[in-house]
């Protein structure tokens, strides 16, 4: 099992922080660096900054959101990002969700299975330098009855095939997920529940397409914190305000993914609570109403034995790429964090 890690968004303080993150990562040997876009910075621009100061380490884009680009703009920037960082790129795709899409974007929120199928097949020819011609449901190239005609992609990209990676949480998306791409990112991955609430659905997929798990990369995103074994209650309040967010108030009433997931992994009760007092503008009692086995279960918490533990559950499980996105006050909390992190795989036996 390799080790990756998230640096998530660009912009919220801690900005020279995560380029050190990153570049000790790559010191480490960690597999790749990811890095989030919502509707604040954008990813693509990360993604080529980390690259200019890192040797070794993938980019990934984790995620390139579907609304906000054509599909032969991002086929455009995943080959100059392969380009430039000399064939370490991953591109990661996502709908979005629908306040997002509808309120940043002004693209409609519908049919989002059919249009990331799409919008794949597209991303796919363009990178492979295909005279681009398409009829689809979400698109049509070149537009009919104008001056348009089939172009193909001017430069030739580092790679014959650039790795794709679908963000993944619903059964369609991930069934999906197994059939068209080359790896899913997963988030609030318990390993109790990885099974039934994933990696069955992305298995139904790739026998759909006639394929196996083998070569299939699971990603899942687990943030970090190391300490005493004693004080894991006291680590997993810190991630109290981010399981709010996502499970509270991420999406809109009726389309959170994350408060779905909540449920199908046997809260239900709690997840109602908690998106009705965060909806509410109670989120200091959303934060409060989160089980502290919720935590747990989508984490990494303790010492360094406890964490190893947790990483061989995860890599027994069929995880292939563990995500970690190490929590810390100080940037040298983060930076123990990461070598924690590559420490625990040797402990487990898994590097």
């Amino acid at each position: 099992m390799r080790l990756g890690i998230n640096l998530g968004y660009w912009g919220a303080g801690m900005d020279s922080d995560n380029l050190a993150v990153a570049q000790e990562a790559d010191r480490l040997g960690y597999s790749v660096c990811w890095a989030a876009e919502a509707y604040g910075s954008d990813a693509a621009t990360v993604l080529s900054w980390v690259a200019a100061q890192t040797e070794r380490i993938d980019v990934g884009s984790a995620i390139f959101q579907i609304p906000a680009r054509t599909p032969a703009m991002t086929a455009m920037t995943a080959a100059t990002l392969d380009s430039l960082s000399g064939g370490r790129f991953r591109l990661g795709l996502g709908v979005s969700g629908p306040q997002v899409s509808e309120g940043w974007y002004g693209v409609k929120f519908d049919k989002p299975l059919a249009r990331t199928r799409e919008y794949v097949e597209i991303v796919r020819k363009a990178m492979a330098r295909e005279r681009l011609s398409y009829e689809g449901e979400h698109w049509t190239l070149p537009l009919p009855g104008g001056p348009g005609k089939p172009l193909k992609l001017t430069v030739h990209p580092q790679r014959e095939h650039i790795p794709l990676y679908i963000a993944a949480i619903g059964p369609k998306n991930l069934a999906q997920t197994g059939e068209i791409a080359d790896g899913a990112l997963l988030i609030f991955p318990s390993v109790e529940h990885l099974e039934e609430t994933a990696l069955s659905h992305l298995r139904a997929g790739r026998e759909k397409a006639g394929r196996t798990m083998e070569g299939f990369d699971v990603c899942p995103t687990l943030p970090l914190a190391v300490g005493a074994d004693k004080d894991v209650s006291a680590l997993a309040d810190m991630f109290r305000p981010y399981t709010a967010l996502y499970v509270g108030g991420m999406g809109s009433p009726k389309q959170n993914f994350y408060n779905q997931l909540a449920q199908r992994m046997g809260y239900e009760k709690e997840a109602a609570e908690i998106q009705e007092k965060y909806l509410a503008g109670d989120k200091d009692g959303a934060a409060a109403a989160i089980p502290e086995r919720l935590i747990d279960e989508t984490t990494l918490l303790g010492s360094v034995e406890r964490i190893a533990e947790r990483m061989q559950g995860y890599a027994a499980a069929g995880v292939t790429t563990l995500t970690l996105a190490p929590a810390g006050f100080t940037l040298e909390d983060r930076l123990a964090s990461l070598r924690a992190g590559t420490e625990a795989l040797e402990r487990a036996g898994l590097a």
